[in-house]
C-alpha cells in the first residue's frame, strides 16, 4: 500500500515505550513531511533517543504504531528498516574504532551494495567534498581521532546509505560551537537535496533555527507542536530552553 499524496512521510500515533515499570515515552504521536526536516527538542532523560530507537525497532513498543511512506513498519526490525531507507545516527556514533575511515564510509553503503549498487566512488567524493578533515585522514583509524572528527564520520557514513529518511541523536552533544554549525550546515545541505530528517536535539536555539516544524517533548509526552518558528516564540522555550523569557 503506497502512501497518498496527503499523507506525512513519517507517521507515529501513540508510541509508547517502557523499560520495565518505567514509562519513558507515553502516547507519543507526531508527523513529518516529505523533505522536511523536523526537530524534536526536550531536555537530557526526556525520552529523545527512546523515540528514535523505537522507530527504528532497537526497542519494542508498549503501544501505538509506525508508519513510513504509507506502510505500517511498526514491528520491523532495525535491518528492515534500513532497507527502506532509514538511517539512525545514533549518539554514541557507534563507529568501527579499529577501522579505517574510508572503511567505515564504505560500511555505510552496505544495504545499498547488497542491493547491487556496488558504485560507492560518487558518494565517497561527496562526503570527503563535504567534510574535507575526513579526506585528510581517509587511512587514519576512526577510533584515534576527535569527538568532531568522529561525528562528521558518523553523519558521512549515513550519507553513504543515501537515506529517504535520516534520524539525528544529539549530533551536537559534547562538540565545540565551530563544529556544531559544520555539522548543522551539513544537515541542512542533505535536507536540501531531498532527504526527509527527523533531528534529536538538546541544543534548542540551533535546532530550531534550522527545523522547518518542531515539537517539545519533556518525561515522554509531547508538550508542543508546531513550526520551528511557533516554538521559537512560545514563553515556555524561550525561558526554559532558549535562555531567555519574556518580560
Amino acid at each position: 500500500m503506497k502512501r497518498a499524496a496527503h499523507e506525512p512521510f513519517l507517521r507515529v500515533d501513540g508510541v509508547s515505550v517502557k523499560y520495565g515499570g518505567v514509562t519513558a515515552l507515553d502516547d507519543v504521536s507526531l508527523s513529518v513531511a516529505p523533505g522536511e526536516l523536523v526537530t524534536v527538542i526536550g531536555a537530557n532523560g526526556a525520552g529523545k533517543s527512546s523515540l528514535l530507537n523505537a522507530l527504528v525497532g532497537v526497542v519494542p513498543k508498549a503501544a501505538g504504531k509506525v508508519f513510513f511512506d504509507g506502510v505500517d513498519v511498526s514491528r520491523e526490525p532495525p535491518e528492515a528498516m534500513v532497507g527502506r531507507g532509514v538511517v539512525l545516527v545514533p549518539e554514541r556514533r557507534e563507529l568501527f574504532a579499529a577501522m579505517s575511515v574510508d572503511d567505515n564510509l564504505r560500511l555505510g553503503a552496505y544495504a545499498r551494495f547488497a542491493r547491487g549498487d556496488r558504485d560507492l566512488s560518487s558518494g565517497l567524493a561527496e562526503v570527503y567534498e563535504t567534510f574535507p578533515q575526513l579526506a585528510e585522514r581517509r587511512r587514519q583509524v576512526a577510533g584515534t581521532m576527535s569527538g568532531g572528527e568522529q561525528q562528521m564520520l558518523a553523519v558521512g557514513r549515513a550519507m553513504m546509505a543515501k537515506p529517504r529518511l535520516l534520524l539525528l541523536d544529539e549530533p551536537s552533544l559534547g562538540l565545540a560551537p565551530l563544529i556544531v554549525a559544520e555539522i548543522f550546515r551539513v544537515i541542512a545541505g542533505i535536507r536540501d537535496a531531498g532527504a526527509t530528517v527527523l533531528l534529536i536535539e538538546q541544543n534548542a536555539r540551533a535546532a530550531l533555527s534550522l527545523a522547518d516544524h518542531a515539537y517539545l517533548l519533556e518525561t515522554g509526552t509531547v508538550l508542543l507542536g508546531g513550526t520551528a518558528a511557533e516554538l521559537a516564540s512560545d514563553e515556555r522555550v524561550a525561558g526554559a530552553y532558549l535562555g531567555f523569557g519574556r518580560g
